[in-house]
């Protein structure tokens, strides 16, 4: 049987030594090169290995290009990146392009050889990538059409794995949980628990008794030893929830915490240790917190290991259909089975701003699920849709408007001509699915897109 090959990478000869030795020792036929230059020459002048050990900086290069000149060269080999705790941002940046895992160091021996066998039981396709673009649901709640959003579930997915923190951010009822139960479910403690803590909901001295519990007798009312909620949640993940609101009392505790995996109970005499994955969330602007110092700056470099943007939903209208179907599945059972979400509140839905999001979102399904009269719902979005168009109206230079009926006239036109072209991105250029959606016929349609004379990205009346 021949032997897979191992080329590691990296210019610190004793770690380089030592890789090789121990990978040698299993099997594995290794070679140590010291520059991102070298890896390069090995790999046009001889057998391209099974897979490569690649460290983030090289004397002559970084990760980053040094992975885009490997794919350049069309070497589809899994990559896993070698990092320190400073330079996971560029970590980040190669997994983009199709960097198999990566390793803080200093790691345990066992940890990369699993990162190997993982890696070369799951190759990464020609184009670099591991996963094809698909909408993305699983048990976890997680559901996306959304490149973007794609993208970010790759990056959470890789990382998932490791125990490194994880930092999101994004408007309220954007679906931070959501993405942190994705990362839990796709970890190796998905069968442990998984537990969370909003720190805006209680005031300091309960939150503190809330995470870290309490001894019998710590304070008036402790009548028994409670565990909080980092020992509720040993061996699994830990979602603390509007992270930014904590107090700074309560961060320099977390901080050790985090750093030590210990803390002290209220009125404890010895530290309890537990093994806790946190992932932190925030809707505030964490970075202008830190300047005004509300946060601190070592515990936020502690937590910003993996950092995760998620874009409001007004960016990503594409996932409203998906959303709307599962939010549909999810509580028609409950409140209204069988109901149907009708086409003409779809359509509102998808140009609807959602200034709350999917929780937003969610509390308009659950609404119409139990007072299924979508009419109510169509008037709360066209008096949105107005206002925008009252704004637009207003902002635009009026040079000589003509009569009030002229203005209206044009102003209804444009929010028409608006409202079918997203239906038309929406049905991929479909003219008889769009017009189903407008509940107009396809003649109306037509005749419509003829008056406007607008260029027809549209290239399909199959129904």
């Amino acid at each position: 049987m021949m032997k897979r090959s191992v080329y590691v990478v990296d210019d610190e000869a004793s770690f380089r030594s030592y890789l090789t030795t121990m990978l040698a020792g299993r099997g594995y036929e290794t070679t140590g090169i010291e520059t991102g230059n070298d890896l390069v020459a090995k790999l046009t002048s001889s057998s391209i290995p099974s897979i490569i050990l690649l460290d983030v900086l090289l004397p002559d290069s970084d990760g980053i290009q040094v992975m885009a000149r490997i794919r350049q060269m069309g070497i589809t080999a899994p990559v896993i990146m070698l990092s320190g705790m400073g330079q996971v941002r560029t970590v980040v940046e190669a997994m983009k392009l199709g960097a198999a895992d990566f390793l803080m160091k200093p790691f345990e021996y066992g940890a990369l050889e699993d990162a190997i066998e993982k890696a070369l039981e799951h190759p990464p396709e020609k184009d670099g990538s591991r996963r094809s673009a698909a909408v993305a649901n699983d048990s976890s709640g997680f559901v996306t059409a959304n490149g973007n959003m794609q993208r970010l579930s790759e990056i959470v997915r890789r990382v998932a794995a490791t125990d490194v923190p994880i930092l999101i951010t994004g408007e309220s009822g954007v679906g931070k949980e959501v993405m942190a139960r994705y990362a839990h479910v796709h970890s190796g403690r998905h069968d442990r628990p998984f537990v969370k803590v909003n720190c805006a909901a209680m005031p300091h001295e309960l939150l503190e008794s809330e995470l870290f519990g309490y001894e019998k007798g710590a304070f008036t009312g402790a009548v028994n030893d409670k565990p909080g909620k980092f020992e509720l949640a040993n061996g699994g993940t830990l979602l603390l929830d509007e992270i930014g609101e904590m107090s700074a009392l309560l961060q320099a505790k977390l901080l050790h915490v985090l750093q030590d995996g210990t803390f002290c109970r209220l009125g404890a005499r010895k530290d309890t240790r537990v093994d806790v994955r946190v992932i932190a969330a925030t809707n505030v602007n964490i970075e202008e917190n830190v300047a005004k110092g509300k946060f601190r700056e070592d515990l936020y470099f502690r937590l910003n290991v993996i950092r995760v943007d998620l874009p409001p939903l007004r960016e990503r209208r594409e996932d409203i259909p998906a959303l709307c179907d599962y939010l549909m599945s999810k509580y028609a059972t409950r409140y209204n089975p069988g109901a149907q979400l009708p086409a003409e509140l779809l359509n509102a839905f998808i140009n609807y701003s959602w200034p709350g999001n999917i929780r937003q979102m969610e509390n308009y399904i659950r609404r119409f699920l139990v007072l299924p009269d979508h009419h109510s719902l169509m008037l709360e979005f066209n008096k949105e849709l107005q206002g925008k168009q009252h704004a637009d109206i207003v902002q635009t230079p009026l040079g000589n408007p003509g009569s009030l009926l002229e203005v209206g006239a044009r102003a209804a036109e444009r929010a028409e001509q608006e409202i079918v072209r997203r239906v038309l991105e929406e049905t991929g250029g479909n003219r008889k699915l769009a017009a189903r959606r407008l509940n107009i016929c396809y003649k109306a349609l037509l005749n419509k897109l003829k008056r406007w004379s607008a260029p027809q990205p549209l290239v399909s009346d199959a129904a």
